[in-house]
C-alpha cells in the first residue's frame, strides 16, 4: 500500500486519546503502517542503567501511532487535507486536495 505521509510532514491525530494533537513526523514504519510523531503519545519507559544511560530510571519517549489515525496538514492553510498524487512537469508529486498545492 502507498502511504500518503512521510517523514518531515506535520500531521494532525485525528482518533484516539490524542485527537487534535499536532505534531512532526520523525519515523514511519511501513510494514506495520505506524508512525512516530514528534510530542504526541508519550509513554513512560523503565531502562536500566547502561554505559549510554548510566542513572537508569524511568525515561519517557514517543511511541507509534497508526497511519490512519493521522490526517496530512495543508501547507496554506494548517487545516486537515487529503493526499492525491499527479504527475506535475514529468515528475510524480504529493499535494494538497484542499488547496492544489504540491506537498
Amino acid at each position: 500500500m502507498k502511504l500518503k505521509i512521510t517523514t518531515g510532514d506535520t500531521v494532525r491525530v485525528i482518533a484516539g486519546d490524542h485527537k487534535g494533537s499536532e505534531g512532526k513526523v520523525l519515523k514511519v514504519d511501513r510494514e506495520k503502517n505506524k508512525a512516530i510523531v514528534e510530542g504526541v503519545n508519550t509513554v513512560s519507559k523503565h531502562e536500566k542503567p547502561s554505559a549510554k544511560n548510566p542513572q537508569g530510571g524511568i525515561v519517557k519517549k514517543e511511541a507509534s501511532i497508526h497511519i490512519s489515525n493521522l490526517s496530512l496538514l495543508d501547507p496554506k492553510s494548517g487545516d486537515a487535507t487529503r493526499v492525491g498524487f499527479e504527475v506535475r512537469d514529468g515528475k510524480k508529486v504529493r499535494f494538497a486536495k484542499k488547496s492544489n498545492e504540491v506537498i
